[in-house]
């Protein structure tokens, strides 16, 4: 027989709180259990006795496995599936929560609470709006495939109502757009102490190259350290960039890149002593750059940045924006135009002065009508 019993609460924030636990039991043991918190007494009752009177009319749900698992165990058959298939940065988030509390939670006992829960807690660590945003975003991918994917009934209404609550009191948020761009002074100096990093390196990794490399070519580290002797076109003066990020398409996103200027010539002096042209551990590379940039006291400089820097050079140096795209891989050129109305406000009011003073340099070559 269904029952409901309330449990008074007090929140962190001193607030009080109802949460109501609807079961079935059988030798006292759960057959069937579901909780949901309200801030009113009153409303956890009226919840209680719904829930009850519709287990007692129509049962328990057959064929749901939702009173027996955990967030956990959904999590680990989507992460396992042969056809989900992923890039690293979901990858290593999914793991991550994996290890959080939520994931112990029955999806029985899933509530808007507990995804507010877990955002309050990411951020008690330290994780800003963009990142718990992330985790939001995942946790519903995962909760979004466990009906089609894995016949489990999962309550996506109470996530959308999180998502929804927590996206309007900002908790969760879009990751700001960057401008930062290294200054030349910058530059220079971290040149010379990437150089002398390479003299205590034991495996000899060109810093300095690398990082000139990145915003000669736009390329993300991982994709950098990806590149192969093998994929080089000595013709074109190009390399084949493997597995590029794409939101569409995860693998075999290849692209073929022209090495521009000093980009060819960094390629050429390195010494073929393996598959990979530099074969390096991308974390390696970005942790020596950021003790470099930390011990120089440059600041809110990321590895990433170089790549916007990169694109900057290429649109200064009046390649158009599908023709950056070209060496990027953007595929939203939308993404390359904010960049480039960002770096050139100044040229519409200077080709507006060009076209006025052309205009009137045509009015006053008019001739004179005598009559």
């Amino acid at each position: 027989m269904a029952f409901y019993s309330i449990e008074k609460r007090t929140t962190s924030e001193g607030e009080i709180r109802y949460r109501c636990t609807v079961g079935v039991k059988k030798d006292g043991k759960y057959l069937f259990r579901e909780r949901q918190t309200f801030s009113k007494q009153a409303l956890a009752k009226t919840w209680g006795v719904s829930r009850v009177a519709d287990l007692e009319a129509n049962g328990l749900p057959s064929e749901s496995k939702v009173s027996t698992m955990t967030f956990g165990d959904l999590m680990d058959l989507y992460m396992k599936h042969p056809h989900i298939t992923y890039g690293k940065t979901k990858s290593e988030t999914l793991s991550l929560i994996r290890k959080c509390e939520i994931a112990n939670t029955p999806l029985s006992e899933m509530n808007q609470n507990t995804y507010i829960q877990h955002c309050q807690f990411r951020a008690s660590q330290g994780a800003g709006p963009a990142t718990t945003r992330n985790d939001i975003v995942f946790i519903g991918s995962v909760l979004s495939a466990a009906k089609p994917m894995f016949n489990v009934d999962v309550r996506l209404d109470d996530f959308s109502y999180a998502k929804y609550q927590m996206n309007k009191l900002r908790m969760t948020t879009s990751s700001q757009k960057r401008s930062r761009r290294p200054t030349q002074d910058e530059t220079d100096r971290l040149i010379e102490s990437l150089k002398a990093r390479e003299k205590s390196s034991y495996k000899n990794i060109p810093f300095s190259e690398i990082f000139m490399f990145s915003i000669l070519t736009c390329m993300r580290v991982g994709e950098v350290t990806r590149i192969r002797w093998e994929d080089i076109d000595h013709v074109q003066k190009a390399v084949v960039v493997r597995d590029r990020k794409d939101p569409r398409k995860k693998i075999g996103n290849h692209m073929k890149v022209a090495l521009l200027g000093e980009a060819w010539e960094i390629v050429m002096r390195q010494p073929k002593r393996e598959e990979c042209i530099f074969p390096f551990r991308p974390k390696n590379i970005s942790l020596t750059f950021a003790q470099e940039r930390n011990r120089l006291g440059i600041s809110d400089l990321r590895y990433h940045d170089l790549r916007r820097e990169g694109v900057s050079r290429l649109f200064e140096a009046g390649f158009t924006i599908e023709e950056v795209a070209q060496v990027s891989g953007h595929r939203s050129l939308s993404t390359l135009w904010q960049v480039y109305t960002e770096l050139f406000p100044k040229s519409l009011h200077d080709r507006y002065d060009e076209l006025q003073k052309i205009k009137l340099s045509l009015k006053q070559e008019e001739p004179v009508d005598e009559k």
